[in-house]
């Protein structure tokens, strides 16, 4: 048995960045983990197998309980000796003000964002402490969170907002137990994030607010994401870490 690193939403963007270089940076086991996008999720595993580690590609909706339990059942399947979790799936809906942020749409964004990722970290947590091997979680915030994201992703802003909680909270609850949380808030990050929320241009518009001048990319926040799961940072928990150019 051997330590298995769990990245959700890992078919594209951050999560597909931090599956690569884990390949590359000593992980052997990595589960690949998609919501929709199997044949991104398959592209991810390949890359990561090319450099020499075991991929496991699993789907799951982690906005539906059900889905995330037989995530977890199948990941207990794998007998890992121990487990640390990247918390990255996350969605967002197209650009809006207040008076379209209707309670359908901000369900579907809290139920993705929020809840889901709530309870990733549930199942992830239960069995790290099955195994008695501590283990390390980093959930991916947003910039939004600090920003709000007005007349555009106030919603999603908002659901970032609790994962800045959730990681403060599970953090100081887990810290005895040799459990690290921590969170990276990324800010204008070149990924497919921003065409699946109807504005492909966005980085441009905003490259110009942004201190360093410049969008970031995926594999910089997967620096991040690495360092904080790593020996390295073994005295590092309840922190997030801004990845956004200054912003």
């Amino acid at each position: 048995m051997s330590r298995i690193l769990v990245i959700t939403g890992a078919s594209a963007g951050i999560g597909a960045a931090t599956a690569k270089l884990a390949a590359i940076s000593g992980w052997n086991r990595i589960v690949v983990h998609y919501g929709h996008d199997l044949a991104g999720a398959n592209a991810t595993a390949s890359q990561v197998e090319a450099m020499g580690a075991q991929a496991y590609v699993i789907g799951a909706d982690v906005g539906k309980p059900k889905e995330v339990a037989k995530l977890f059942e199948k990941i207990r399947g794998l007998k890992p000796g121990a487990i640390d979790l990247v918390n990255n799936a996350g969605i967002v809906a197209p650009k809006a003000g207040i008076a379209d942020l209707k309670p359908d749409r901000v369900r579907e964004v809290f139920e993705v964002n929020v809840l889901g990722a709530f309870e990733v970290a549930r199942q992830a947590v239960l069995l790290m402490r099955r195994w008695g091997q501590g283990g390390g979680i980093v959930n991916v915030s947003s910039a939004a969170a600090r920003l709000g994201a007005p007349g555009e992703y106030t919603d999603y802003a908002a659901s970032k907002g609790a994962i800045d909680t959730l990681t403060t909270g599970l953090a100081m609850e887990l810290a005895a137990e040799g459990i690290r949380v921590n969170a990276i808030r990324p800010g204008p990050i070149k990924t497919e994030i921003h065409a699946k929320g109807g504005q492909p241009d966005r980085l441009k518009q905003v490259s110009g607010g942004i201190p360093m001048g410049r969008a970031g990319l995926p594999d910089e926040c997967a620096e991040a994401i690495l360092w904080l799961l790593s020996s390295r940072a073994s005295y590092v928990t309840k922190t997030i870490v801004d990845v956004a150019g200054g912003r």
